[in-house]
């Protein structure tokens, strides 16, 4: 039986959840009525669990992966996603009830409409080249094949492609610390090239990017680490279709916070270092300046 959740239950595991068999049910070529009717469900309760408004329990996630042909694998992590649609602030540990290769933070990115995005450390995946993707990639997997890290390179870069896709691009706001810029990840060759393509991204009409400078002092940032805000459609009289979430990328694990408060916090950070960040013409000629020191060595 599908539940109703509690006001505390996070809304990130359900609507990943039921973004992923709704898509299941189409490639099985089912409309929704045909597949309540074979699983003994209404067509009503089948799309209120398809847009995430209510969760299922894993015998009732398992029936659907087995109608709809899901392979043993995305099924034993869609039935690990169903076991934790009942969390608070949803801290996703790789290798739990979720296997570690099932990446759910993509469905939200590529279902967001704007993205706020505060980076301390590396240029985000989305502007990444393909080799300083792989110069991350490959020293946080040191163990990994060759074959595996340039299969994980690809589909890294593949996700860029939602910002010149046709329909609706993202807009996407991101502020990097200066820092992000003065380390060589890679060698010189790959920053030279990888702060090019920050100069040529930064032209798209629905991105911006700006710096936060060392002289900036403390700011929210500092206090916050990594993180983004994803923001959604809005439905034709203006409401939100998903509530605005909250992602950290950790070591061990990604966070995925979607409370009012919680969002409203990180809102109050995101302006705080946009403030304090260089103006977008001025970052710009800093990001070139350090491409042009990196090729003269």
């Amino acid at each position: 039986m599908t539940e109703p959740d509690g006001p505390t239950g996070s809304t990130v595991p359900r609507r990943q959840l039921g973004r992923i068999l709704g898509e299941l049910r189409e490639r099985a070529g089912l409309k929704v009525n045909a597949a309540a009717k074979l699983l003994e469900r209404s067509p009503t309760t089948m799309w209120r669990v398809e847009q995430g408004k209510v969760s299922s329990r894993a015998v009732e996630v398992k029936a659907m992966c087995d109608l709809y042909g899901a392979s043993p694998a995305l099924t034993e992590a869609l039935v690990g996603l169903a076991h934790e649609t009942k969390a608070k602030g949803w801290w996703h540990a790789y290798g739990d009830a979720i296997p570690e290769g099932f990446d759910l933070y993509i469905g939200l990115e590529e279902a967001a409409t704007h993205l706020d995005w505060y980076e301390p450390e590396s240029i985000p995946g989305l502007l990444q080249t393909d080799e300083y993707a792989h110069a991350v990639i490959q020293e946080d997997n040191p163990d990994e094949e060759p074959g595996e890290i340039a299969r994980r390179v690809q589909v890294r870069i593949k996700r860029q492609t939602l910002l010149t896709r046709v329909t609706q691009p993202p807009t996407l706001n991101v502020a990097l610390n200066e820092a992000v810029l003065r380390r060589p990840v890679g060698g010189n060759n790959v920053m030279a090239g990888q702060l090019r393509h920050l100069g040529k991204v930064s032209h798209l009409p629905t991105v911006t990017i700006k710096v936060v400078p060392f002289s900036a002092g403390l700011h929210r940032g500092v206090m916050s680490g990594q993180f983004q805000i994803l923001r959604f459609p809005l439905t034709g009289n203006g409401r939100e279709t998903e509530p605005p979430t909250v992602y950290a990328d950790g070591y061990t694990g990604d966070l995925y916070l979607d409370k009012p408060r919680e969002v409203e916090r990180y809102d109050n950070a995101f302006r705080d270092i946009w403030a304090k960040a260089m103006p977008e013409e001025a970052s710009q000629r800093l990001i070139l300046e350090m491409a042009g020191n990196y090729e003269q060595g």
